[in-house]
């Protein structure tokens, strides 16, 4: 039985991906924080159709932890053949202003243990010859993102980093997909504190529609997936403007009252 990894599995995007994965069958490894919340989830994909369920409580955000995490699964012979970098969280504030310790957390998280999850299994990947990675980005990773500054920068890296490696694995039958979603409800929202921003509520998606799409887009071999119409054309009209223009625009949405 095919294996998937899912980071940050106890809510929103990986939540979400713990269930359509587990209808599809594939036995998984749910990491996060949480490990009560990951439990929780573990049972409802067993009831879901999936077979065997490991939940690994982990702070991905901590220097080693990826390696850890490698170390557990190989420990349990377990073949990881779909893995989900998922785990990331963001911030909202004038840059100046903000923890130091949290933005440096936040690279961590959001870059470096994504980095070396995929260096870590993709070699057995190629040896098999067969597997799927999905790096979740987002569409502000197509502009620079004021008020969100290490967050969108993040973002812009797992993008980049994702189509080239994309292009490198052409013809391996590993596959590499970098999902974007724009706004999705789940609970960034209330960590990042952008609740409150200026971001229009019709253009929010839910978890379901765009775990569902990266699921498509992974199977067809997409390289990039912009969840949603409306994202889509918001994502390439970034690409015709200036990026001084854009960044002004991505400001005036992420500006809080109190900057």
């Amino acid at each position: 039985m095919a294996t998937a990894l899912i980071t940050g599995a106890s809510s929103g995007l990986g939540e979400e991906f713990a269930r359509q994965l587990a209808r599809e069958r594939y036995d998984l490894v749910l990491t996060a924080r949480r490990e009560e919340r990951l439990r929780a989830i573990a049972e409802e994909a067993k009831s879901l159709g999936c077979g065997r369920v490991d939940v690994i409580a982990l702070d991905m955000s901590i220097p080693g932890s990826a390696e850890a995490l490698y170390r557990r699964i190989t420990d349990k012979k377990l073949a990881v053949d779909y893995l989900v970098n998922n785990a990331g969280f963001g911030t909202r504030g004038r840059f100046a202003s903000l923890s130091l310790d949290r933005e440096i957390e936040q690279v961590n998280l959001n870059v470096t243990a994504l980095v070396a999850l995929t260096r870590l299994f993709l070699p057995a990947m190629l040896e098999r010859k067969r597997g799927t990675i999905i790096n979740v980005a987002s569409t502000a990773a197509f502009q620079p993102v004021p008020f969100m500054a290490t967050y969108g920068a993040t973002k812009a890296f797992v993008l980049s980093f994702s189509e080239a490696l994309a292009e490198e694995l052409s013809g391996t039958g590993v596959v590499v997909t970098a999902l974007c979603p724009g706004p999705t409800r789940t609970e960034f929202q209330q960590v990042a504190g952008t609740a409150e921003v200026g971001v229009p509520s019709f253009s929010y998606m839910d978890a379901k529609t765009v775990v569902a799409q990266a699921l498509d887009a992974a199977s067809r071999g997409r390289a990039v997936k912009i969840a949603g119409l409306a994202n889509l054309l918001l994502a390439e009209s970034t690409r015709l403007a200036p990026r001084s223009l854009a960044a002004r625009i991505a400001g005036a949405m992420f500006r809080g009252k109190d900057e």
